[in-house]
């Protein structure tokens, strides 16, 4: 496993850098944005531990750009920011995680390779469900083949939803699975990702159904949705 860590400060470069030597991870290391924006940086990582508050600018707005390039390469956000406001903007813009300053750094360690492990064991998942198609691999779904651009958060929880398609999906379960890397992620955001994604497969010939008090389920949208459920 190669880590890219972007952070300014010496002390935590110094002891993060002792502490992954130690376990054979490879290791670059910038300071700054612009150091990260130098072609090849990023290639060669297999996960990106991304500081927010660099002398040269915001973190997000980097991620952000990053995104728009790879939407693969797992990131994890480290950040004294500690609002869950600022959490929810992390995740939104691309964060897979997210890890207030001070931290433990078992705790990064940990995280660390569970992003590698989802990373490595969903490699080259295909879902398919009416006319969508989710490619794990390039990030990337199809309409009726077309591609449609989701966020990373939006398109994790359409695979959720693809992989038990037509079943439900408990909304307490997408909130745990998605909860995994942020403890404080609540009701409201999933509320924003159904909402988003509901949208952007608008005319696709599926629909996200709400259960409501249960979760949602996917569903082709010539089928009848029984009392108790909405669009």
């Amino acid at each position: 496993m190669h880590i890219l860590l972007i952070e300014d400060d010496s002390t935590i470069t110094r002891e993060l850098t002792w502490r992954w030597k130690g376990k054979s991870w490879g290791l670059s290391c910038v300071g700054t944005l612009a150091e990260a924006d130098v072609p090849g940086v990023t290639l060669q990582a297999d996960v990106i531990v991304l500081d927010l508050n660099l002398p040269d600018g915001d973190g997000l707005m980097w991620l952000e750009r990053f995104r728009s390039r790879d939407r693969h390469t797992p990131v994890i956000a480290l950040t004294a920011r500690d609002r869950v406001t600022d959490r929810v903007a992390g995740l939104q813009v691309g964060a897979d995680d997210y890890l207030v300053k001070p931290f433990s750094a078992d705790e990064l360690d940990a995280r660390i390779e569970a992003l590698q492990r989802r990373s490595g064991a969903t490699r080259g998942e295909r879902l398919e469900f009416g006319g969508l198609v989710w490619l794990r691999d390039e990030r990337q779904v199809l309409v009726n083949g077309e591609a449609v651009e989701l966020h990373p958060r939006e398109f994790e929880v359409l695979g959720l939803l693809m992989r038990r398609a037509p079943r439900l999906v408990a909304r307490r379960f997408i909130i745990e699975v998605l909860s995994e890397r942020n403890l404080e992620l609540g009701d409201s955001a999933i509320d924003v990702y159904i909402s988003r994604v509901r949208r952007k497969l608008a005319r696709s010939g599926v629909a996200i159904v709400t259960v409501r008090g249960f979760g949602y389920r996917l569903e082709l949208e010539h089928a009848h949705a029984p009392d108790g459920e909405s669009q």
